[in-house]
């Protein structure tokens, strides 16, 4: 096929290869093919990939001859043009490709995977020099028999792992032939539904056909019980019966439907299912403000005519989310769309419940717990608003979304405001894979360039963003109340090396903290235990020879899961039953260190043996309504004692929490990172914030082994400004954020002796270019994950300096190491704005 009307289109690849690919529009699709759309190209000898549309024109690319587009996927954009500027930043500030960008965005059911299939060759006679061998002929018969199966399909058939092996030896010898299949996972839900035919909805050939049916009474009752479900005869629009319905209300068996079906007295057909569940609720009107909440909706309102984004900093359960709420109504009544972002999946269930009461069907949830077909729809919804030729209606359509950090690639097109609740959490940072984004700062570049404000909330800003406030970047706006007048929780400590001195302690409990657990479940009130390490133990030791098991593929201790006696990697999921005896000198003498959510909740049942006690970590929410069953378990009541671990801590409301005890805040502190005590207080002071609702004050107990720390002083008195002001003033002197930028590198290698040596070479080439902004390289706390040893190396850059301009220089660098001999298989990774 070869283009006569000169048309080519860029389009993007699912790959991590830099730029666009240009292709010849054949003349079948001339004027089809449109930007935003999917096409089908291939890319390579024999991949196949489904790419995006990225732009159309006539320019015909010079030294090389362009392939046709294949197919086309799409009649109608599923991006809006819209998208694509904000694609380039990312793929620009956080050095990736859009590609990746691409892989990113796109709900795994939009994306066309190429499926390899292996087809039985009918003109292969077998040659007396080329004879199969067993193994061989093993799979050839399978592929006869079943002419045409993907290598899954054929792994599956032999019981193998993997037969590529031996497949490639069939195919040198031409008994069999592979091919590539666009394989598409997206597919309509649909339910059976019955209807009855147009002649029979009226009441006298209804009758008639009742009493045709007296020799078949089952007959006749399903068809009795379909026109009382469906009510066919009483309204102008029918209900809709389902055929599970039908069947499930009579108790009849499907055979004596198909006979009413043979009969032409109903029929069954096909009709599209919505996945997403609808709300059947009230519609509540949006709650009155208190005078501070107004003072603060004015500040916005004020910051917002001449500032685009704006900071809502209030403490703790001070009512923000109800300002968010008047916001999101103002904006909604004027036909704009609304994305609301939350750091964590856990934090979705409450707000949505909250949101829902007051939006109905405009608002909906997008995060990773949907699977790859519930998430398409939620993307056709979002690309559907406002489009009258889609033939939908707005009502139908999402208008508000509140999403984890991924809901940024949903293709907006008419954003009125975004709102980033809890700014300050780093589960905003995306690590691995890339683009290794910030939704934070990504939002305030969407909102920029959709023309939508910005609103950042929290109660203890990232050190970042306070700093862009004050100094007059981002507008500023206060809370210092809580709402209703509710007392901060009073915040005490308990000191647990002195417990251990005197022996106190109550399992991990101080005493102090176990009287106050004791009291509040005597007052029917409810604790939040903090502890931020979930399993049993963080690692098992010999007492006799110290033996600690470590993870056969990372320099990391295996942590002791109890509940099903495994010593479990967190950092890749390598697992082994608990060993019994010790590996090293044979000692049964195996003692656990440490302390994890599940070995405080296996204590907390033997000393309060009446309380219903129950864990909030990665161990149990793993389901998709995990978060949700334990939210709605604890808000019900039926929870005395919740044990979490960061989940706890961000942004959750419940009315009769009295006591929270954080369990080690030395852990906390003790991080090997410049942004330890920031965090550290971002932590103990949001984990508090969760006691005290209503119309008693509650009670923060902080164990530690340093009562006087500046960091536990500052949460004790609430004092974020001098928090602040403590760790302002350090960044500045050793020239970290706000007032330098942070590029990280981190380079992998199978081989340490080969990562040292290009880990050297690639830190004298950038030192020659950056000089002494250039530290490392060094291995970091784990040097070893997934088997690939890692050194990491960092560049700090003055603000003035041109960042894009140094990341070309950079990328220019790295490229030229790699492409020296014996250097191709190290793997360099590269995180913008580290955290």
């Amino acid at each position: 096929m070869i283009p006569t009307n000169g048309q080519y289109a860029d389009v993007i690849v699912p790959l991590p290869v830099a730029g666009c690919f240009t292709y010849n529009v054949p003349d079948e699709l001339n004027g089809q093919v449109v930007q935003g759309a999917r096409v089908i190209v291939q890319f390579g000898m024999k991949k196949f990939y489904s790419a995006l549309v990225h732009e159309i024109h006539n320019r015909k690319p010079e030294g090389y001859n362009t392939k046709p587009i294949e197919h086309l996927i799409d009649a109608k954009p599923i991006i809006p043009v819209t998208c694509f500027p904000f694609w380039e930043w990312i793929t620009g500030y956080y050095h990736c490709t859009l590609g990746e960008v691409l892989k990113a965005a796109l709900p795994s059911g939009l994306k066309l995977e190429s499926e390899t299939r292996i087809n039985y060759n009918s003109d292969y006679t077998e040659q007396s020099d080329q004879k199969l061998t067993p193994r061989e002929q093993l799979l050839f018969d399978v592929i006869r028999e079943k002419h045409s199966l993907s290598i899954s399909e054929l792994n599956n058939s032999v019981l193998k792992k993997n037969s590529i092996a031996i497949l490639k030896e069939l195919l040198g010898k031409g008994a069999v032939s592979i091919e590539e299949e666009m394989k598409e996972s997206y597919r309509l839900k649909t339910e059976s539904v019955i209807e009855l035919p147009e002649r029979l909805q009226n009441e006298k050939f209804i009758h008639q056909t009742l009493d045709l049916l007296k020799k078949t009474p089952l007959q006749q009752k399903l068809l009795e019980s379909y026109l009382g479900l469906s009510e066919i005869l009483n309204q102008k629009v029918a209900n809709v019966v389902t055929k599970k319905e039908l069947l499930l209300s009579t108790g009849i068996s499907a055979a004596v439907l198909n006979g009413l079906v043979k009969k032409n007295i109903l029929s069954v057909v096909n009709q599209k299912v919505d996945r997403l569940a609808t709300y059947k609720g009230e519609i509540n009107e949006v709650s009155e403000l208190s005078p501070a909440q107004s003072d603060a909706l004015n500040q916005i309102k004020l910051s917002f005519e001449s500032k685009s984004v704006t900071l809502l900093h209030g403490v703790t359960s001070s009512g923000k989310t109800e300002i968010y709420i008047k916001l999101i109504k103002e904006c909604l009544e004027e036909g704009k769309q609304v994305l609301y972002l939350l750091p964590e999946i856990g934090l979705t269930t409450q707000i949505i419940n909250r949101l829902t009461r007051v939006f109905g069907d405009k608002a909906g949830i997008y995060h990773s717990k949907f699977n790859d077909s519930e998430r398409v729809e939620i993307w056709n919804k979002v690309l559907s608003f406002g489009s009258s030729d889609l033939g939908k209606s707005p009502e139908s359509d999402y208008q508000l979304i509140v999403g984890t950090r991924s809901a940024l690639f949903l293709p907006f097109q008419d954003l009125g405001l975004i709102v980033v609740d809890e700014e300050h959490d780093n589960s905003y940072k995306q690590y691995d894979p890339s683009p290794r984004y910030h939704a934070r700062d990504a939002a305030i570049i969407l909102g920029h360039l959709q023309h939508a404000p910005v609103l950042l909330g929290t109660a203890t800003p990232a050190v970042e963003t306070y700093y862009n406030a004050t100094s007059g970047k981002f507008g500023l706006a206060t809370l210092s109340e809580r709402h209703q007048n509710i007392e901060m929780p009073e915040i005490v400590t308990a000191d647990f090396k002195d417990a251990y001195r005197r022996k106190q302690m109550n399992s991990h409990l101080t005493p102090l903290l176990f009287n106050e657990i004791t009291g509040a479940l005597e007052r029917k009130e409810q604790v939040i235990l903090f502890q931020n390490r979930r399993g049993f133990s963080p690692f098992i030791e010999c007492k006799m020879c110290g033996w600690v098991p470590k993870c056969n593929h990372c320099d990391v201790s295996l942590t002791y899961h109890k509940h099903n006696n495994s010593l479990i990697c967190h950092y890749c999921g390598y697992s082994t039953n608990h060993p019994g005896t010790c590996n090293t000198c044979g000692s049964k003498e195996l003692t656990n260190k440490g302390f994890g959510t599940e070995k405080v909740e296996e204590d907390l049942q033997v000393i309060f043996p009446d309380a219903k006690i129950d864990r909030m970590d990665l161990d149990t929410t793993r389901s998709k309504r995990g978060f949700e069953k334990i939210i709605h378990r604890f808000e019900q009541g039926e929870i005395d004692i919740l044990i979490g671990t960061q989940m706890v801590t961000k942004g959750l409301d419940f009315e009769n929490v009295s006591i929270v005890g954080i369990l080690n805040a030395d852990n906390l502190l003790n991080q090997p990172d410049f942004r330890a005590y920031e965090r550290s207080y971002q932590l103990m002071a949001q984990v508090g914030g969760r006691s005290g609702r209503k119309n008693k004050r509650g009670k923060v107990i902080i164990q530690t082994s340093e009562p006087t720390h500046p960091i536990i002083i500052n949460v004790i008195n609430n004092d974020y400004e001098a928090m602040y002001r403590g760790q302002i003033a350090e960044r500045k002197h050793f020239k970290y954020p706000p007032f330098y930028r942070m590029i990280g590198i981190t380079l992998k290698h199978r081989e340490k002796t080969e990562l040292d040596r290009i880990a050297q070479e690639l830190s004298a080439n950038l030192r020659e270019r950056f000089g002494a902004r250039i530290l490392g390289p060094e291995y970091p706390v784990i040097s070893r994950i997934k088997m690939l040893y890692i050194k990491q190396l960092w560049i700090k850059i003055e603000r003035e300096i041109s960042v894009v301009h140094a990341k070309r220089q950079m990328q220019e660098i790295i490229d030229q190491v790699k492409m020296h001999s014996g250097n191709k298989t190290i793997q360099i990774g590269i995180d913008v704005d580290p955290i």
